[in-house]
């Protein structure tokens, strides 16, 4: 199988002896590009992604195909808002509004 831009790839050491032990990485391929191999094998260019499924940096990568796997999605944990306290709302109201002048209250 040959990545496409999109795929999310776990590369590890079967890959690349690079990529062995705690040195695995998330990858979401960018481009494939066409440049001379050995057989097997592939340039890949994309984004190293953390646990949260974020970009931390970019690379291209030498790897073997036989070696790729597909990646779980990263589930994105989105910061909740506590029920405890209210919105703070601002009691400004814009230049102009509600005003008129010339008159004395």
């Amino acid at each position: 199988m040959r990545p496409a831009p999109g795929d999310l790839l776990r590369v590890d050491g079967r890959a690349s002896v690079q990529f062995a032990g705690d040195r695995a990485v998330t990858f979401r391929v960018v481009s494939v590009p066409d440049l001379p191999t050995y057989h097997g094998w592939i340039w890949l260019a994309g984004y190293v992604l953390d646990q949260r499924g974020l970009a931390t940096a970019k690379r291209e990568i030498y790897v073997q195909l036989a070696g790729l796997r597909p990646a779980a999605p990263a589930t994105a944990t989105v910061p909740r808002r506590s029920s405890s306290r209210p919105a703070q709302r601002s009691a400004s109201t814009p230049s102009g509004v509600g005003r008129v002048s010339g008159l004395r209250r």
